[in-house]
């Protein structure tokens, strides 16, 4: 049962994340490239950092201990597997490519941002959830074949 739950919380963050991400790209970034401000907390905006800290170090730990929990069970791990190397791509491809470019846009002074740099950078960002949606799908999977499992 400890592992049906650590899978599920695994579940929960990963839909959590995706959550984040689907909001961030429909309501976030649809507005700072006209209003900069708005993503720089020093003017006031918010810090997408206090989201995006916790709820990625709160799911990798879960998948870890999912990972952990479940490494017997053959096709649950598989499909863990499967969410972890998604989620790591995303994260190095963030880490790497969004990330800096995104701490740059909150560290200008807002009237030197070009809003056409900012919505190529909001439209290659969107890219990423596909890579979060199977990220979810595959723990989901897990959670649904070990709980057939049980």
């Amino acid at each position: 049962m400890l592992s049906l739950f650590i899978v599920a919380l695994a579940g929960a963050l990963a839909l959590i994340g995706l959550g984040g991400g689907l909001y961030e790209t429909s309501v976030v970034d649809r507005s700072w490239p006209d209003k900069p401000e708005l993503i720089q907390p020093g003017r006031g905006g918010l810090s997408r950092r206090y989201f995006w800290i916790p709820a990625h170090t709160a799911f990798e730990i879960a998948l870890i201990a999912a990972l952990v929990a479940t490494w017997s069970a053959v096709t649950v791990r598989e499909w863990l597997l499967i969410a972890l190397v998604s989620h790591v791509v995303m994260r190095l491809w963030s880490a790497f490519d969004f990330i800096p470019k995104a701490l740059s846009f909150e560290k200008a002074d807002p009237a030197t941002i070009a809003p056409d740099a900012a919505r190529r950078w909001t439209r290659r960002s969107r890219l990423r959830l596909p890579l979060d949606l199977l990220t979810c799908i595959a723990v989901l999977a897990a959670l649904i074949d070990l709980a057939t499992q049980t």
